[in-house]
C-alpha cells in the first residue's frame, strides 16, 4: 500500500536561476531558487523536486554550492536531478541532504550508474525520470533535457527502469509542460499500469482539480507541477504558492 498522494512542486534551475518552461522551451526567469524554497517551507508541502536543466544540456556536474544552500534551507524532503553522471555525485548529493536522486539520460546511456546508485542508496532513493512526447502519433521518450528522441516508449523505459531497481518513476509530459491545461491522463495510466512502483505525474497542472484528476483517473501516486506553484492568475504573475492541507482535503485529494 502507498501512503496518501504526495503533492510535489518542481523547481527548475537554469544557470542558478529559477525558471519555468513551456514544452521544455521558452524559459522565463522567476527569481532566486533559494528564496523560492524558503517560501515553500512555510507552505507545508510534502516534498520538493529540484531539476537543473542547464547541467543536463551543457554536460556540467550538479551545482553543489547552490544545492547545499538549498538543502540547508529546506524543511521538506528534497529530490534532485540534472547532470548526475558518477556515483561520487550521487554520494555527495545524499550527504548534503537530498533524499532522492533523479536520473534521466543515464537510464539509457549508463545503466551501470543506475544499478550502482540503487546499490548505494537503496531503491527508495533512486528515481527514474521519463520525459515523454507524442511523435508521429506515438509516445516516445526524450533524453538530454528534451533534445534527443529515442526509440523507446515511456512504458518500455519505465519497465526497464524498474528492472534496474529504481523505486519510483517521475513521468513528465513535454507536450503538457507549462500549458496548465491538465495532465496527459492516458500517458499516466499507461505507465502506472505497466509497473509496480509508484509513479509521479508531471506536466500540465493548472489547479487543484488537475491534481485530483491525475490521482483519481490517472492513478498516479503523486502529482508534481511547476507553473501552478509559481504563477498566479490569467496573466501569470510570479507568486510562490501551494494548496493548503484544508484545500486538498476539501477537494478529496486528502482523506478527512
Amino acid at each position: 500500500m502507498f501512503n496518501r498522494p504526495r503533492i510535489i512542486p518542481v523547481l527548475l534551475i537554469d544557470d542558478r536561476d529559477l525558471i519555468k518552461t513551456i514544452n521544455f522551451k521558452k524559459p522565463t526567469y522567476l527569481g532566486d531558487p533559494v528564496n523560492a524554497l524558503k517560501i515553500f517551507n512555510r507552505k507545508g508541502i510534502d516534498e520538493m523536486a529540484v531539476l537543473d536543466i542547464s547541467a543536463s544540456k551543457k554536460g556540467l556536474e550538479p551545482d553543489f554550492e547552490l544545492l547545499t544552500d538549498m538543502a540547508s534551507e529546506a524543511f521538506m524532503p528534497l529530490s534532485y536531478g540534472g547532470g548526475i553522471k558518477t556515483l561520487d555525485q550521487v554520494r555527495k548529493l545524499l550527504a548534503i541532504g537530498y533524499e532522492k536522486v533523479v536520473l534521466n539520460t543515464s537510464l539509457v546511456e549508463d545503466e551501470q550508474l543506475v544499478k550502482d546508485a540503487v546499490a548505494l542508496a537503496g531503491s527508495q532513493s533512486v528515481v527514474a525520470s521519463i520525459d515523454a512526447k507524442v511523435v508521429n502519433g506515438q509516445y516516445k521518450c526524450v533524453i538530454c533535457d528534451g533534445t534527443k528522441v529515442i526509440d523507446m516508449s515511456p512504458v518500455e523505459l519505465a519497465k526497464h527502469a524498474e528492472e534496474l531497481g529504481v523505486g519510483e518513476i517521475f513521468l513528465n509530459s513535454i507536450d503538457r509542460d507549462g500549458m496548465m491545461e491538465g495532465y496527459d491522463i492516458d500517458l499516466v495510466n499507461q505507465v502506472v499500469n505497466a509497473v509496480d512502483i509508484p509513479v509521479t505525474a508531471c506536466g500540465g497542472a493548472g489547479g487543484i482539480s488537475d491534481l485530483k484528476d491525475v490521482i483519481e483517473n490517472g492513478h498516479a501516486h503523486a502529482a508534481a507541477g511547476g507553473s501552478m506553484f509559481v504563477y498566479y492568475g490569467r496573466l501569470k504573475a510570479v507568486l510562490i504558492t501551494a494548496p493548503t492541507e484544508e484545500e486538498l482535503t476539501e477537494a478529496g485529494i486528502y482523506s478527512e
